[in-house]
């Protein structure tokens, strides 16, 4: 007869090794967008740029290169390389030097890197640029993707009008749910104290 404990313990074990092969997803937000994404910051704020660049076959080894450049709006010819990932990040000598952060994964998949404080100067496209040779017994394939982000910079944030409205209707919500609360609890005061005057009455 199996016991409680004893099923309990099964359970358990069956979990641990449901959590011992679960293996990370990686989920390419670039994959319907051609490659291209547009983006806000606000001045003074950090901002995130992210790259990402799903394998397939993770059980494949691959050594991975990223390379990132900036070209300014409006330019269409010249580029600028700030920031190189070559077995470890590296910051680039020039106006870059100390306002970029690598931010990627330790799977490689996550390439993204992050601007320290935004500039109104840091408006324009930013172009990640992965190359990634995989090593499969004498073949060895190589895969390369490039990934541009046209980046905004505003002084101030605009908020999105739906979000207003949503956060006013959260606050109406509370209100109407903080006045009924209180009707509640006052008729609810009244009927027990009704109740105690009748069996007073009864005792009487």
């Amino acid at each position: 007869m199996i016991t409680p404990m004893r099923s309990l313990l099964r359970i358990l074990s069956l979990l641990i090794l449901a959590v011992q092969e679960c293996r990370t997803v990686c989920v390419d937000p670039n994959a319907q967008a051609h490659n291209e994404i547009q983006s806000e910051a606000v001045v003074g704020n950090p901002m995130k740029l992210t790259c990402i660049s799903c394998m397939k076959r993770e059980e494949i080894e691959a050594v991975t290169r990223v390379n990132w450049y900036y070209k300014p709006k409006d330019s269409r010819d010249f580029r600028q390389h700030i920031f190189l990932y070559d077995s470890r990040p590296q910051d680039l000598e020039g106006p870059w030097k100390g306002r970029l952060m690598w931010n990627g994964s330790k799977d490689m998949q996550d390439v993204s890197i992050s601007i320290t404080n935004v500039t109104m100067n840091d408006t324009g496209s930013y172009e990640c640029v992965v190359h990634r040779t995989f090593y499969f017994n004498l073949y060895t394939p190589t895969f390369s993707i490039n990934i541009t982000i046209n980046l905004v910079v505003r002084e101030t944030e605009i908020r999105d009008s739906t979000a207003v409205y949503s956060e006013i209707m959260m606050y109406v919500l509370l209100v109407f749910l903080t006045f009924w609360l209180l009707v509640e609890m006052i008729y609810c005061y009244r009927k027990i104290s009704k109740s105690d005057e009748q069996a007073q009455d009864t005792a009487y």
